[in-house]
């Protein structure tokens, strides 16, 4: 764990409490630093969120702009939450801004309440055009919630994920998600579920928040090699997203018609999106410890070593997905390393990686990880060959002698930050 991370857990409860209410006594005596902000993109959704916001943010960038972003969680250092014009805030300055927060007395804020008005903190003290500001959990009542004049709100996909507090029920999930909507603050809306968007429609009408929403306002879908924006006003030719899979043609679409909403030029859309990076949402690793063990085995520049942090059943669908497009092109011998916490729907998630070919090694990770051997089960029961390893390290070893070619480690964020944390060189920056 990293030292900012160890101090808040030390000083604040270690749990999830949705409400706004601790949010707003505590930024009532920081001095509503929330209301300071340079103009705020709000962004919410299950799947995608992420992406997105590191597509527009390189749009934003590639237009001259300087950008503040706030996103969770982080993979090795709390750093990487909190980045200001550009660059992820020093210890220096995150330390002086944590000691403001721990004088409050008299207001127990979670971890992630103190981090989320450490970032606002922050941002209302550094000049900036434009702050992205994602939500952690859920929506409304969310501690970035206490944002009441956001120039855009954008809803990423709806989907399942974090059961013990949002439910299972996608009209719920929706109606959090769709708490971010605000009046005078345009919604721009991913393709959603039926359920999920008769929902967003209905809590647009009741604040009175025109939308633009995917399939219907705008679209985009890949196009010889690149990717296609389209919407009532515009057609865009644009290159194929940095990030990888077929699902980030979507993303980086939303990211394109808020891009549109803020005037960025058209070529500022398209170098973002041939620019945009996003550690570990298939992300190719060639360094570090398990870069270079990839790299070294077989023949032909060695094995393939992907990574990626999702880990429910939408994001386990755009991994098979993309897995299923890379491996029709050049088709390898393919295993997952797979992780994921003990709250999540391992069914859902080898459910949906059932027809991919793989062989799956189970690992844990430090926190409340699954037990490796029960997860292999799981795997095991939706037809999947399966076994524990006992980490990473040796479940790598086991996939590249057994001739794996192209080798996934993914099922969780907390996984996929203990792999990136092995060697400084991967440190995402």
């Amino acid at each position: 764990m990293d030292p900012v991370s160890a101090r808040l857990r030390a000083r604040h409860p270690q749990k999830i409490d949705l409400s706004l209410d601790r949010m707003r006594t505590l930024c009532a005596v920081l001095g509503q630093p929330q209301l300071s902000l340079p103009p705020v993109i709000h962004v919410a959704g299950t799947n995608g969120k992420g992406s997105t916001v590191a597509f527009l943010r390189a749009m934003a960038e590639a237009a001259g702009l300087r950008v503040h972003v706030y996103t969770s969680p982080h993979l090795v250092r709390f750093n990487e939450r909190i980045r200001l014009a550009g660059e992820l805030i020093s210890d220096e300055a995150l330390s002086r801004i944590l000691d403001r927060i721990e004088a409050v007395r008299g207001v127990e804020t979670t971890v992630f309440e103190s981090a989320t008005a450490a970032a606002f903190v922050a941002m209302s003290k550094t000049p900036a055009d434009l702050a992205i500001v994602e939500v952690g959990l859920g929506g409304s009542l969310d501690a970035t919630n206490v944002i009441e004049r956001p120039l855009l709100s954008v809803i990423a996909p709806v989907d399942l994920d974090h059961a013990e507090f949002l439910g299972t029920d996608i009209a719920g999930i929706a109606g959090e998600k769709a708490g971010i909507l605000k009046a005078g603050a345009r919604g721009i809306v991913a393709r959603q579920s039926e359920t999920a968007m008769a929902v967003i429609e209905a809590r647009a009408a009741a604040v009175h928040t025109p939308l633009t929403v995917m399939g219907t306002d705008f679209d985009a879908w890949g196009e010889r090699g690149g990717m296609v924006f389209q919407n009532t006003e515009r057609f865009l030719d644009l290159p194929a997203p940095a990030l990888i899979g077929p699902h980030q043609i979507a993303n980086a679409g939303l990211a394109a018609a808020v891009a549109l909403e803020l005037d960025l030029p058209e070529t500022a859309i398209a170098e973002g999106i041939a620019a945009a990076r996003w550690p570990a949402r298939m992300q190719r690793l060639t360094a570090g410890p398990y870069g270079a063990r990839a790299k070294a085995a077989g023949e032909q520049g060695g094995a393939e070593l992907w990574l990626d942090g999702g880990h429910n059943p939408h994001a386990a669908r755009a991994l098979a997905q993309s897995l299923a497009e890379r491996q029709a092109r050049a088709p390898r011998p393919l295993a997952l390393i797979v992780g994921m916490l003990a709250n999540k729907d391992h069914g859902g998630f080898f459910e949906a990686l059932k027809d991919s070919g793989a062989h799956i090694f189970t690992v844990g990770f430090d926190g409340a990880a699954a037990e490796p051997e029960a997860l292999a089960a799981v795997a095991r029961g939706h037809g999947l060959g399966a076994q524990a390893a006992p980490s990473v390290r040796s479940a790598l070893a086991r996939a590249l002698s057994l001739g794996a070619g192209r080798v996934v480690i993914c099922g969780s964020l907390y996984l996929a930050g203990e792999v990136l944390g092995a060697d400084p060189a991967t440190w995402p920056s």
